[in-house]
């Protein structure tokens, strides 16, 4: 990743995401035979400081995801660039590593300071921060002594008032109902604030509603972008909250 340094410019900082014409794409290997990337033009532009994706499991949101991270200097762990907290010696699968080699960025300008958000993965982030700055002299941030939603949100608060580039997968897992309404303020004052860029990838409607953010539906066909009222997520939702029982026997056959 390019060295940390200020820029008057505004958000988004990565303008562009798309498929490299100079590499031959093995159809029949994951993740090159995802839907989305079916199209040799695929390109995929940011428009704001937020962005999030919302799709089914199974698209490529968070494989996409991963490619971007990689392309930013991120561990597929998570973190920030140059943190390596897990041991991926025995990983059977670098989907974004295999991205980021036929994928190219336009960034207008690279930024230095970044983070990559993984749910299942914080834990072993925090406990790698906090032993780095112990061996330094340091206290240490000490996220885990807090509960998982308060020191996910004091992690996110503390980073994300940088300028840089910051992405979520998935952060409402580690999030209550309630504590999504906190993040969603903490994007709506990162965005006021005009100096860092989020991606978010979410099945959350709580996320998806952020205010200002463009919302962009992640399918078979494509990436689209798409209102919050026509997602899957927010109509299954809404039919649940109006008839949660009966939606509840039409689900699971009973």
């Amino acid at each position: 990743m390019a060295r940390s340094y200020q820029t008057r410019l505004s958000p988004p900082y990565l303008k562009q995401v798309r498929l490299r014409h100079d590499v031959e794409l093995d159809r029949s290997l994951y993740p090159f035979d995802l839907p989305l990337l079916r199209d040799r033009e695929f390109t995929l532009r940011f428009d704001r400081a937020i962005t999030v994706m919302v799709g089914e499991n199974g698209v490529g949101k968070s494989t996409l995801l991963e490619g971007i991270a990689a392309m930013a200097g991120f561990d597929q762990a998570g973190g920030g660039p140059g943190y390596r907290p897990l041991d991926h010696s025995t990983a059977a699968e670098r989907n974004g590593d295999t991205l980021r080699d036929v994928l190219r960025a336009s960034w207008l300008p690279k930024i230095g300071q970044s983070w990559f958000f993984r749910a299942e993965s914080f834990f072993s982030v925090s406990r790698y921060l906090d032993l780095a700055a112990r061996e330094a002299g340091g206290s240490g941030p000490e996220f885990l002594s807090h509960s998982d939603g308060e020191g996910f949100l004091r992690f996110f608060a503390e980073r994300c008032t940088r300028p840089g580039i910051f992405l979520f997968d998935e952060p409402e897992s580690a999030l209550s109902p309630r504590r999504q309404f906190e993040f969603v303020r903490l994007l709506r004052d990162i965005a006021a604030a005009g100096k860092a860029q989020v991606i978010v990838a979410t099945h959350s409607p709580i996320l998806m509603a952020t205010p200002g953010a463009t919302l962009l539906s992640v399918t078979r066909g494509g990436i689209d972008p798409v209102a919050l009222e026509d997602t899957d997520h927010y109509r299954l939702y809404r039919e649940f909250v109006l008839d949660p029982h009966g939606t509840i026997e039409a689900m699971i056959g009973a």
